[in-house]
């Protein structure tokens, strides 16, 4: 009991100093360490095997070394797209092609694209924030919804859908003997419904927030728009183009690693393109790597919070609570992943700690896999996305430099909400039909 009491109250803990803004550096092994403390875990090395240190640094090194190319790559191409100018030669053509009304939608789309293409969520932030910045700077948006913008463009009906190269997508694959494809006609309803409904809802959002004499703020550490002959947009485009075609191409060969040869020749292919229309080089890179290490840090940091939470005493017995509760199967694993990705931030992290459970038995059971395929792999996007996962925190501190006061309820509303109905919405057809 006291060590639920402690999961429980350092996750709600977690989030409410993420949500005020401490630094995630002191607030996540804090949180971890009231975790450990309640569970009677060791504290240091020298005590135990399980100790509350070597969890911690497990898992904030773990994810270090897992990422740390794709984001010092990813930040990179967000600096060049910025720095030579190709990020507002693009936003300025689709403003004027398409009309300002348009912009958020333009910026949901390449998201979108880039996500389908199998370009990282995380990396997807980096890539398109510089243009998404520009776009609501000539539109007169509020830029507290850039982070909602592209989380609802990446996370939501593309991430978890049919056919996505995304890991949330082939994670039941291995479990349950399925394709990436599974319950497709089910997969395509559900992300019809939840790209019409968040979009809906996104755009008024904005539009209340203006109505209301919202505009767009600028600040002192936005790129300074220099007076100067700018790149052709499509020069813009292409890098984009490369990073997606060789993610694409590359991901069932490399798989992750094919990431850092997309990111690679993204960034080689802004440099070729345009590289007499860099402002400042030298500056780009060094606002790039550090840009790169605050947001893997942040991110990392929170990592280590779930690493030393999976190893206490509560959070085995929650997952035994949630991966046998009685009635509707289908219902059961939606609950058990939505749950689960909540108390460690992550959805991948959510169907990891689920499937090897759920899934030998399910099948048994005569459960059809490809609709538990499909309902695993959308109910893993919901609940994941609360203040401390580890994207919103990278996408909202490290890369659009905003505060979950003013940028997580938006976020939430399209990340967490509407996926959650979409997860009703695929059980619905799945026992009708």
């Amino acid at each position: 009991m006291l060590s639920m009491i402690g999961l429980l109250g350092g996750l709600i803990l977690l989030i409410i100093l993420t949500l005020r803004g401490v630094n995630l550096f002191i607030a996540a092994p804090i949180c971890a360490l009231l975790v450990a403390l309640s569970s009677g875990m060791a504290i240091f090395p020298v005590s135990a095997d399980t100790n509350f240190i070597n969890a911690y640094m497990d898992g904030f090194a773990g994810f270090l070394s897992a990422w740390f190319f794709m984001f010092l790559l990813g930040s990179l191409f967000g600096k060049f797209m910025e720095d030579t100018g190709a990020a507002d030669s693009v936003a300025s053509y689709i403003v004027g092609k398409l009309g300002m009304k348009h912009a958020v939608l333009a910026v949901v789309i390449a998201c979108s694209v880039l996500t389908y293409g199998g370009v990282s969520v995380f990396i997807v932030a980096f890539s398109v924030y510089p243009m998404a910045l520009s776009l609501f700077k000539d539109a007169n948006l509020p830029r507290r919804f850039i982070p909602a913008t592209l989380a609802f463009g990446s996370v939501t009906f593309t991430m978890t859908s049919a056919g996505s190269p995304e890991i949330q997508n082939w994670i039941p694959v291995k479990h349950l003997g399925t394709s990436p494809y599974a319950a497709w006609e089910v997969s395509l309803v559900v992300a019809i419904f939840m790209a019409t409904a968040g979009y809906f809802w996104l755009n008024k959002m904005i539009k209340k927030a203006v109505a209301n004499g919202e505009t767009f703020e600028a600040r002192d550490d936005d790129p300074v728009i220099i007076e100067r002959r700018r790149p052709h947009p499509i020069t813009g485009v292409i890098p984009l183009i490369v990073v997606l075609l060789l993610s694409f191409t590359l991901h069932d060969v490399l798989q992750q690693t094919a990431l850092i040869v997309a990111l690679l020749g993204g960034v080689l292919s802004i440099v070729i393109i345009n590289f007499k229309h860099f402002h400042d080089m030298g500056n780009a890179i060094n606002v790039g790597t550090t840009g790169a290490l605050v947001a893997i840090g942040n991110t990392a940091a929170v990592v280590g919070f779930g690493a030393v939470a999976k190893v206490s005493p509560a959070f085995t017995a929650a997952v035994d609570v949630m991966t046998h509760m009685p009635g509707n199967e289908l219902v059961g694993a939606a609950v058990a992943v939505s749950v689960i990705a909540g108390l460690t931030g992550s959805a991948s992290g959510g169907q990891a700690i689920a499937l090897p459970l759920v899934a030998p038995g399910y099948l048994d059971m005569g459960v059809n896999p490809e609709q538990l395929h499909r309902v695993v792999a959308i109910s893993s996007g919901a609940l994941d996305t609360l203040p401390h996962n580890g994207y919103v925190v990278t996408t909202i501190r490290a890369i659009c430099k905003e505060t979950h006061q003013r940028a997580y309820w938006s976020m939430a509303a399209l990340t967490a909400v509407i996926p959650l109905i979409g997860v009703a919405l695929a059980l619905g057809l799945f026992i009708i039909f």
